[in-house]
């Protein structure tokens, strides 16, 4: 029996005899004196083995690395020189009385400590990749925040309910995984994007406090924060309003994120509303560690002689912004080029930009081609409205809302951790939580030509907006928050609607008629009918927040075992082709792909 794992043993087990499990992380023949690294989960301890054991000695020169092994030895100190302050077993080390090869290992395909291994090779053996200390960290830190996830709600009274993985195709705004039925021909099962339609209706039920870390599935293009498969700490609660719902959740992060990274975040976190994010970031998940801001000057533009601003400044569906970046003029025009060139990946025709050179001096202290073209009055303001001071450089987006919002507010992440912005003190290290409220109901689909959900459609308005369901739903606000973290996303949730007759303005205001609500819906429909409670919840990502705790590049790196941006497992080669019988047994036939023009 194992007497501790490999990484706990330390000095207070001197003169113990141990047994040890664990795999050869490095075997190290030192003419006579054979030392070998023994990892498992918690880490590394040093075995010698000395040639005065003979049989143990002839054990350990087969041995190589990768080899399982169980090692049976005295613990005793390092000698002088030798000790490892960066190891919690670095003290001491294990003289060998007995190795078993409990099994050999093939030449692993990379070494384990190689920092340098491709996604791809990663991906293919990734068996061997979750034995890297990066990985088996990773795994355990989203071992400890479900933990402390699951600690935190069970306290308050939560329950864990299990939700249907197959049950109906629902218009949720991404493509559904199907999946055919063999007993009814022709007919189909979804995998659930988000187990939403059954917590609402267990609130109806009366299981008014709802936990569950499941497992979602969305059918979309994929990215570093997404996967086809993905886990969501999914909650519901009855009886409360969105205020006291933040409060519960807000709280839970705190908690996991003090268990899982001993972290303290600030309590309570800021708040702000939709329209104050987007103007002030260009974006609904500002990361406030970056000092640099958005200002609007449409007013400013609108009777300038260069069009680039003018034509957007009169375009209600467009927008004209300037960040001031302090100390900007020590920018190269090379920098500035790699800047208009990034910009332009989210479409922006180009980055105007204005070096202050003398705030005081206007228009002469201001350097750039396109000072000529805008009048001494404007630029006054520019100045005085965006706080540029002597040395500061202005950047501006000019163009329709959306493209500006996408470009600048990328330009302003990427600029602010920069070497640059960091230099210049434009990006502060640590943990920016933040609440963003007030989404608007509705986004126009210009495709479709009609009213899309911003998050989905049974998110209840705030009070007194019911009144623009009908004729004015660009105007409907929701009751809707989201939980920012450092930039990132983390979790998402609203006040649901538990009135049929307000769901159902939702619907036509959605352009869902009355059948095709109670074809989609019908079964929630039918349920709010019940005397349904009111209630509200959220979902965090978990991978999402693991990956934030991890520091990983990825969610990928805090999944066990991820698919490709393609949506293929590299390891098992799925998705794969299955025989002609099971097609015929789930009623299906192949047709040869259309193959693209070359």
């Amino acid at each position: 029996m194992r007497t501790c794992y490999t990484g706990e043993v330390n000095a207070q087990h001197l003169g113990q005899t141990v047994t040890l499990y664990g795999w050869v992380h490095r075997r190290r023949d030192h003419g006579g004196v054979i030392f070998i690294d023994l990892r498992d989960r918690t880490g590394l301890a040093q075995i010698v083995a000395d040639p005065e054991s003979e049989d143990t000695f002839a054990v350990a020169e087969r041995i190589r690395n990768e080899f399982c092994l169980r090692v049976t030895g005295v613990v005793r100190k390092r000698p002088e020189g030798t000790i490892n302050p960066d190891l919690p077993s670095g003290e001491v080390e294990v003289l060998c009385q007995e190795i078993e090869i409990l099994n050999p290992s093939l030449t692993p395909a990379f070494q384990l400590d190689d920092d340098n291994l491709s996604e791809t090779t990663r991906l293919t053996h990734r068996v061997l990749d979750l034995r890297r200390p990066y990985m088996q960290h990773n795994l355990m830190m989203r071992h400890r925040v479900t933990r402390a996830v699951r600690n935190y709600l069970d306290d308050l009274g939560f329950i864990d309910v299990e939700t249907p993985m197959l049950t109906k195709s629902t218009p949720e705004g991404a493509r559904d995984y199907l999946v055919p039925s063999r007993v009814h021909a022709g007919q189909f099962f979804a995998l659930p994007q988000s187990p939403q339609l059954f917590k609402q209706m267990l609130m109806v039920s009366g299981f008014d406090r709802y936990y569950q870390i499941t497992k979602c599935f969305r059918d979309e293009d994929l990215r570093a924060d997404r996967q086809p498969e993905f886990t969501q700490i999914d909650c519901e609660i009855s009886f409360l309003n969105e205020d006291e719902i933040r409060a519960i959740f807000e709280e839970m992060i705190r908690v996991v994120f003090r268990e899982a990274k001993d972290i303290e975040l600030e309590d309570p976190f800021p708040t702000m509303s939709w329209a104050e994010a987007m103007r002030r970031f260009g974006s609904d998940r500002p990361d406030l560690r970056v000092a640099l801001e958005l200002t609007d000057v449409d007013d400013l533009m609108r009777d300038v002689q260069f069009k680039v601003f003018s034509g957007p400044a009169n375009d209600a569906g467009s927008r004209v912004v300037a960040m001031r970046v302090p100390n900007g003029c020590a920018l190269s025009r090379g920098e500035i080029d790699a800047y208009t060139k990034f910009v332009g990946v989210y479409g922006a025709k180009g980055l105007a930009y204005i070096r202050v050179n003398q705030a005081d001096d206007i228009p002469g202290g201001l350097q750039s081609p396109i000072v000529k073209n805008i009048h001494e009055e404007a630029l006054t303001q520019l100045i005085e409205r965006t706080g540029a001071q002597d040395g500061d450089l202005i950047f501006f987006g000019a163009d329709k809302t959306q493209i500006v919002n996408d470009a600048m507010g990328a330009l302003r992440i990427k600029l602010g951790q920069s070497e640059f912005g960091r230099e210049n003190g434009l990006f502060t290290e640590g943990w920016r939580p933040l609440w963003v409220v007030d989404f608007p109901m509705f986004e126009y689909d210009t495709e479709a030509k009609r009213y899309v959900a911003a998050h989905h459609p049974f998110t209840s308005p705030k009070e007194g907006h019911e009144a623009y369901l009908q004729n004015e739903p660009e105007k409907a606000l929701a009751r809707a928050y989201d939980m920012v973290i450092n930039g990132w996303e983390v979790g998402g949730g609203s006040i649901r609607i538990h009135r049929a007759d307000i769901q159902t303005q939702v619907f036509e205001a959605l352009n869902i008629d009355a059948e095709q609500a109670q074809e989609k819906f019908g079964f929630l429909l039918d349920a709010l009918q019940y005397g349904a409670p009111p209630h509200g919840g959220i979902a965090f990502g978990l991978d999402r927040l693991v990956a934030l705790l991890a520091n990983a590049a990825s969610i990928r790196d805090v999944i066990a075992f991820p698919k490709t941006q393609r949506a293929q497992c590299l390891l098992t080669h799925a998705p794969a082709p299955v025989d002609t019988k099971q097609l015929q047994e789930l009623h299906l036939r192949l047709r040869p792909v259309d193959k693209a023009p070359s």
